[in-house]
Order: C-alpha cells, then structure tokens, then sequence
C-alpha cells in the first residue's frame, strides 16, 4: 500500500519530481498554499505526511503557513520541509517552534524518497507496537471471559464510479473523498476511459466536460455509441456557468452535471441520486 502525500509550495519542479520518480512508493497529491485548499484535501484524503517545497516563499507566505502547520499537527500529520540551506533556516527563524523536519537541496530524488518512507515507516512501527501494548492489557480478561463470535452480515455489494479528468488532483481528491463508499477507477482522459470500459463495469461515470484533445462530448458520444456501455449514467464535471451553455450541455442527455470548484456535498448527493434510480 502506497502511503498518501500531500504536496504544496512554490516549488513547481520538485513538486513534479515527486509524481515523475516517486509514484512506485508514494500517491502524490497537489494542493495550492490557499488555508482552505489544505483543509478540504487534509479532511477528505486523509494524508500520510505533508510536503512543503519551498522556493522564494517570502517571510508573509511563511508566516501564513504557520497556522496551517499547526492544525496539520494537530491532525498528527508529519510534516516535510524541502529547499535549499537559506530557504530552511529562514523558515526555522520564522517558526522557531516548528516541529517538522527539513531536507536541504540538493537532494536526489530517490534519496528523498527513501528518507520519507523510512521515516514513515517508524510512525508504523511504533503505532503498531502502542496498539500491541494496549491489546496485552485486555489478554487475560480475554481469557477469562471468552466473548461469543458472531459472523456479521455481509455488507451489500459497492457500486463503481469512473472518474475522467485531465486534473490529476482533482482525480485524487474526489477518489480520497468516494473511496470509502463506492469502489472507484479514475482516467486522466478519454481513451483511458474507453480502454478500462473495455474489460471492466462501472455503475457511473463522473466526466470533466473540459479536456484537451478529446472533450467530455466526444467521450460521451463514444460512450452512448458502443452497445456495452450506452446505459452507464454520465454525470459532467464542468466550470462553464453561462445558461446557454450548460443548456447545450443537458441537450446531450446526460444525468446531470457537477460545477467546478468541487463541492462535495453536492457530489455526494446527485451520486446518491442518479445511482439510486438504478
């Protein structure tokens, strides 16, 4: 199992280091330095630990991340500083109480990796040996009061959802978020979507309208003409608001549409609306 990263900072190329050499051992996952940004991906993706690259972050970027650091902490989530000498000591002068733990560049990316899967790895190892601690306590009232097993019912069959999107992190954001209610399969374009709908079902289709190449149109036209498919619910992903466009939009016959930026209540409700009419 891949531990989850999330990733912020002005640092676009270490950034893209992290999804080019990292993806074997690490789900990476971009979020911009905005406070609720970090909320809303720390809430619905749950992160292993958290990556700041720094570079040329000015003394007021810093101390605005200040009060991020300190509500991740208090999520008991480890937090990752990477940039050059100058860049981590002014961060360490501007929060002297940080509790984070900072690699300087130059740094191979695969020496990067190591170090935050082996520091990872020793969170595990002592949470591990805290629970093995607190279950020896209860052993021996185990043994004397031995408790009936019973076989719990097996819990209804998850429905599937495909997620299209050409926005990597949009993708994992809403897989964080659905994951654990619906199995979920996620393309970054079209003929990844056709490919996967070749040899696998799926009971819903979340498709952005907007992507490079092939749109959500020409994807949904694919869709509707193969026999196997054409009754999978579409539902777009779109930022377009304008009356007339989304009008064009409901003429092709989809289920219905989500507007961009995500909200997840109403992606959860218009889910729960379109796969309970099956």
């Amino acid at each position: 199992m891949k531990y989850v990263v999330l990733l912020t900072g002005n640092n676009r190329m270490a950034i893209n280091e992290f999804f080019t050499y990292m993806d074997n051992t690490l789900e990476c996952i971009n979020t911009s330095s905005r406070y609720d940004d970090i909320m809303n991906h720390l809430k619905y993706i749950s992160p292993d630990v958290f990556v700041y690259c720094l570079y040329g972050e000015s003394p007021d970027d810093i101390k605005r991340f200040d009060n991020v650091e300190q509500r991740i902490e208090e999520l008991g989530v480890p937090i990752i500083i990477v940039g050059n000498r100058e860049e981590c000591e002014q961060y360490k002068k501007i929060v002297p109480n940080t509790q984070a733990t900072f690699f300087q560049r130059p740094i191979s990316a695969q020496k990067l990796e190591h170090s935050i899967v082996d520091l990872l790895d020793k969170r595990g190892t002592k949470k591990k040996s805290a629970e093995s601690a607190a279950a020896s306590g209860s052993a021996a009232v185990d043994l004397v009061m031995p408790v009936l097993q019973v076989e719990p019912p097996k819990p209804p069959a998850r429905k599937h959802i495909l997620i299209v999107d050409d926005d990597s992190s949009v993708l994992k954001l809403l897989k964080g978020y659905l994951a654990e209610r619906y199995d979920v399969a996620t393309a970054i374009n079209g003929k990844v979507a056709m490919k996967f709908l070749e040899t696998k079902r799926t009971d819903m289709v979340l498709l952005d309208y907007e992507m490079p190449e092939e749109n959500g149109a020409a994807v949904l036209r694919k869709i509707r003409e193969n026999n196997k498919t054409r009754n999978i619910p579409v539902v777009f992903l779109t930022g377009i608001t304008e009356r007339g466009k989304i009008q064009e939009i409901l003429a092709l016959k989809i289920q219905g549409y989500l507007l961009k930026p995500i909200d997840m209540e109403k992606v959860s409700s218009t889910i729960k609306s379109v796969l309970g009419r099956r």
